[in-house]
């Protein structure tokens, strides 16, 4: 079986972002139970509900394992001990792997990405906090379902299959000299994760289109968490508080012909939930028009805390 759990449901910067000022973020402050507040994506999961496996790092990682007792050190265990055994990292965003940065103190774990992407967290002498005496970093190659273990070796009874999708570099990494900003290969994944039973779902937290192999990816899957960032393409330059759209940072839009609602249509995905969704995105509404639509096409929108069992 498969425990799912949503340690965070917001795109970068989390929901409201601390320096939003718009009526639906205030309602988000106040209080409003229709607006409720979101830390930035990840989810955990695992196998026997003991060992925990985190997809991305979220920056808020030490409020989410403060929220989740699932994350937190068993009673009888040592006085440094935690249940998460790894981490998987579908890109490089900042809101995917700053929150390595909580996991120091020596802590035994593992940590799997893309060649590209553990490359990038070697050039960056910050994540040497975390010592390679008890941090794993091991590379996962694209399109191999890969068994996950722990930083001692031990099986997890997970595997992970990683993919590539249209995506972009991550914006901290962006060269504006270069080509689609220096884009290559690797820098966006999507991940299928299986168990021992045959269980399995998607975590595609960023995506910039579905293309036919995807969509055959995805095809009668019994789950997926999907980019959510954008209700439309241009939504930040609508609302007045940025200049760049849903295409230029790498995301699909979630309404439109071309979006994300209009893709899945004919997929029989059995269980659809947007995650990674921007503070700008109306579906952090309980009752608004665009919630509405995406739920009348079958979508849910991820809350921190979320439960699923497969």
């Amino acid at each position: 079986m498969l425990h799912i759990l949503v340690l965070g449901a917001a795109a970068g910067g989390g929901f409201p972002q601390w320096n939003s000022n718009d009526s639906v973020a205030r309602r988000a402050r106040a209080g409003d139970p229709d607006v409720r507040p979101r830390t930035q994506s990840s989810i955990a999961v695992s196998a026997d509900a003991k060992n925990w496996v985190l997809l991305n790092a979220s920056p808020d990682l030490r409020q989410q394992i403060h929220e989740r007792r699932q994350l937190q050190p068993a009673a009888d265990a040592a006085l440094r001990a935690s249940p998460i055994a790894a981490v998987v990292l579908t890109n490089a965003d900042v809101d995917h792997v700053a929150g390595l940065l909580n996991l120091r103190e020596s802590q035994s774990f593992a940590v799997y990405g893309h060649a590209r992407v553990l490359d990038v967290l070697a050039r960056n002498s910050i994540f040497n906090v975390l010592n390679p005496d008890y941090v794993a970093r091991r590379p996962m190659p694209v399109d191999t379902a890969l068994a996950l273990s722990d930083g001692h070796g031990q099986p997890l009874g997970i595997r992970v299959r990683a993919f590539t999708v249209p995506g972009k570099v991550a914006l901290w990494l962006e060269d504006k000299s270069a080509p689609d900003f220096g884009t290559t290969e690797g820098d966006t994944l999507g991940l299928e994760i299986l168990d021992e039973d045959g269980n399995s779902f998607f975590y595609i937290p960023a995506c910039a289109q579905m293309t036919p192999d995807l969509a055959d990816r995805l095809r009668g899957a019994a789950l997926a968490f999907f980019d959510g960032t954008l209700w439309r393409d241009d939504e930040m330059v609508r609302a007045g508080v940025g200049t760049k759209t849903g295409r230029r940072m790498g995301h699909m839009s979630c309404d439109g012909e071309d979006g994300t609602i209009a893709a899945f249509a004919a997929l029989g995905v059995q269980r659809k939930i947007f995650i990674h969704i921007n503070n700008t995105n109306p579906l952090f509404v309980a009752r608004s028009p665009e919630r509405a639509k995406a739920e009348d096409a079958g979508w849910q929108v991820a809350d921190d805390g979320m439960e699923i069992c497969l």
